[in-house]
């Protein structure tokens, strides 16, 4: 489990040692540094899988899973220290990945930090791993399949594209995460568990896969339960965008093995606000039972179910640590500034820095005023 994660002179992060927790929530303004939090594990990652071992000869800026564009682009501006710095602290034990800026080359190079011992249990470092970025793939008459991704290394494909075919090659797995068990689910089969977790987006959902090797695609279909039954199956196309476009991150959530590492951005993206309470609701759950969970957020719904699991005694409140990013002043291009608001047992919050999921109090402040005459 990662207890912290440390980054120097990486975009607009500076001197950043970040908190994390079974549950890591980034939020705050945009462009202040939450995504290159969750780049920066995508970055060793990418390295690392080219390297598969734990020296890594150079940052590799664009591949797979994350594409930054240039070693200029990835260095912090105007710093005076060339060497960016990815690590992280695990069990008491830092890990550092230094890399040096070489302008002529425009290259990252692996300097004298450069651990071969990192811990393979890290999800980062293993095949227990996901990552789900914000551009996930939405309703397609078709999705694709691949035998590799899903059936030897267990991926979803960071748009979720792999998300049906996974669900039609592994639906009959059991569950191994106790506590994301959903107490309506006709069994603890991934395919009846993940039909009733989207139950709770959208009532009484069944999912219908038919993959076709032959030409390398997966069809995916919804019915909807009824008192007259069922209804007649419907194309993806034609249902809710929101209900496909988290189909793949209920599939990630459930299908996480304890210790995995999961990475999740805007989860809530184009669910109603019960959906983005409950997204946050089965985060929190997932985490409980040993799944390291790093979420992008702009959602105070999905904070909210997160707050209501903890009051109800679902988990312990450390297991979530909360990293707000807001923009701190200064005389050399734009830095982070990031505090830790904390949870308590009845769910309530330590601080409310502004901006921190307070846009609907500051609204309603605003119709409190007597409305103007003009």
């Amino acid at each position: 489990m990662i207890d912290h994660l440390i980054i120097k002179n990486f975009k607009c992060l500076e001197n950043a040692k970040i908190k994390c927790a079974p549950l890591t929530l980034l939020a705050g303004v945009n462009g202040m540094g939450k995504s290159s939090v969750l780049q920066s594990l995508l970055l060793l990652r990418q390295s690392w899988l080219a390297a598969r071992k734990g020296a890594i000869p150079h940052l590799i800026l664009n591949g797979q899973l994350v594409n930054i564009g240039t070693a200029g682009d990835a260095l912090c501006e105007g710093t005076d220290d060339e060497t960016i710095s990815l690590g992280m602290e695990v069990g008491g034990k830092e890990y550092i990945w230094e890399f040096c800026y070489e302008k002529q080359g425009d290259e990252l190079t692996g300097a004298e930090q450069n651990p071969s011992d990192a811990p393979q249990s890290i999800g980062a470092f293993s095949d227990d791993f996901h990552y789900l970025r914000a551009e996930r793939l939405g309703p397609q008459t078709i999705f694709p399949l691949s035998l590799t991704t899903v059936r030897d290394q267990r991926q979803l494909g960071r748009d979720g594209e792999f998300a049906p075919f996974f669900l039609a090659t592994r639906g009959t797995e059991e569950l191994l995460n106790d506590k994301v068990l959903h107490p309506n689910a006709a069994s603890r089969q991934l395919r009846h568990q993940t039909e009733a977790w989207l139950g709770e987006i959208s009532p009484g959902t069944r999912i219908y896969t038919e993959a076709h090797p032959g030409m390398d695609v997966v069809n995916l279909q919804y019915a909807f339960a009824s008192n007259l039954g069922e209804t007649n199956h419907y194309r993806a196309s034609n249902v809710g965008f929101g209900i496909t476009y988290c189909l793949s991150v209920i599939i990630a959530v459930l299908a996480s093995r304890p210790g995995t590492l999961l990475l999740v951005e805007n989860p809530e993206a184009h669910l109603h606000p019960r959906g983005q309470s409950q997204m946050g609701h089965l985060l929190a759950l997932a985490a409980s039972g040993g799944v390291q969970i790093f979420v992008e957020t702009h959602s105070d719904h999905l904070l909210n179910g997160i707050r209501v699991a903890v009051h109800d005694a679902e988990i312990e409140p450390d297991i979530v640590a909360l990293n707000y990013f807001e923009r701190e002043p200064g005389p050399r291009g734009h830095r982070s500034k990031i505090t830790r608001p904390i949870i308590d047992k009845a769910g309530r919050l330590s601080a409310w820095p502004d901006g921190f999921f307070d846009e609907c109090e500051v609204q309603l402040r605003k119709l409190l005023i007597p409305p103007s005459k003009k």
